[in-house]
């Protein structure tokens, strides 16, 4: 039996999730659009969201490893 990762909800140092990460991007996003900002203000949010999503896709890469390697596993076991 294959034992279960508890920390994949934890995902950057200071223990986001990436659940976290996306909820703060559509944050980000809606304060960009709201139109209320100055352009220093939304440069400083736009990077931010890329430094997020860039922590997100390397999560889900991350993710997409582990999953290979446990089907190659469940592969390897029925053969």
């Amino acid at each position: 039996m294959v034992k279960r990762n508890n920390s994949v909800k934890s995902m950057s140092a200071n223990g986001e999730s990436y659940e976290a990460k996306i909820a703060e991007i559509e944050t980000i996003i809606t304060r960009i659009e709201g139109g209320e900002l100055q352009l220093a203000d939304i440069f400083a949010e736009f990077a931010t969201a890329v430094e997020y999503l860039q922590e997100c896709d390397s999560f889900l890469q991350q993710q997409q490893q582990q999953v290979d390697l446990l089907i190659e596993t469940l592969q390897d076991d029925q053969k």
